[in-house]
């Protein structure tokens, strides 16, 4: 059995002010991936660079302050890649990737497993950010391909995990009317995660497969008003999973703070618990 969460701390320093250490003392998680770290690793106080009981790597981004992402392991990797082989993207701290030895557990034995923690951007309608994504969208679809198809002559499994920006369906957001020209939320993004989690993409949306039919479950509140208080959200922190481990999905949960005092961050931990 393997347990991952997926996180998007927003800001690891100050999650940990606000409650992300005792956090992850608590989890069953075997791999927990963080994105918008925001942080270099010689900036983090030690029990957040390598926090006891865990194999840490980081991926910080050329521009201080932004983005970068991170993978906590229980055992081991025997490799960690940076990037996906992007002149434009690898140094933005938007991709970290690690090969577990068997099902990634202790002792685990069976196929291999690759976990990649993605911070995919943001965007903005109608702006050159929003051209950005397009172009990331463009080239990470191609090595997702690529991934699907090693993790498959290997006998393997990959799962790429993170906050990807884009609620796939109106049902992945609560007001979806209002958002319908706003980015994470635009036809071209909606179409390019369809293709994605199709017969042709060859992965699976792991929440909604084992969360069929409703709205949410929701991992992302603004801040803003009283979003978190009346679950206006949306689930932008999803696992995509090759075929074989999706099959494997026993449980996904989203970790949604008892109260809008608990949150450290405005994100909520998605944790799916995999059998294999």
């Amino acid at each position: 059995m393997t347990i991952v969460t997926t996180v998007n701390v927003n800001g690891l320093r100050a999650a940990a002010r606000k409650g992300f250490l005792p956090w992850l003392e608590r989890t069953a998680a075997d791999v927990v991936c963080l994105q918008e770290v925001r942080a270099e690793p010689d900036q983090l106080p030690g029990e957040l660079r390598d926090p006891d009981g865990w194999h840490a790597y980081h991926a910080p981004a050329a521009t201080k302050g932004r983005a970068g992402v991170s993978i906590l392991s229980r055992v081991a990797p025997t490799a960690v890649r940076v990037g996906f082989g992007s002149a434009e993207f690898d140094a933005a701290g938007r991709y970290l990737e690690v090969d577990l030895p068997g099902d990634g557990t202790a002792g685990g034995s069976g196929p291999g497993l690759t976990v990649g923690s993605l911070y995919l951007p943001t965007g903005e309608a109608e702006t050159e950010r929003q051209d950005a994504k397009y172009r990331f969208m463009a080239e990470f679809r191609g090595y997702l391909d690529a991934l699907r198809d090693r993790a498959d002559a290997a006998g393997g499994h990959a799962l790429v995990v993170g906050d990807w920006n884009i609620a796939p369906a109106e049902a992945d957001l609560r007001n979806w009317r209002g958002n319908r020209k706003n980015s994470g939320f635009l036809p071209e993004e909606r179409a390019w995660v369809a293709d994605l989690v199709g017969a042709e993409g060859g992965w699976t949306d792991v929440v909604r497969q084992l969360h069929p039919g409703v709205e949410g479950p929701y991992s992302w509140w603004s801040y803003r008003g009283q979003a978190f208080d009346r679950d206006t959200g949306w689930r932008i922190d999803y696992h995509l999973a090759t075929p074989k481990l999706a099959a494997a999905a026993a449980t996904a949960v989203v970790e949604r703070a008892a109260t809008y005092a608990e949150r450290w961050s405005d994100h909520a931990p998605v944790t799916v618990t995999y059998t294999t």
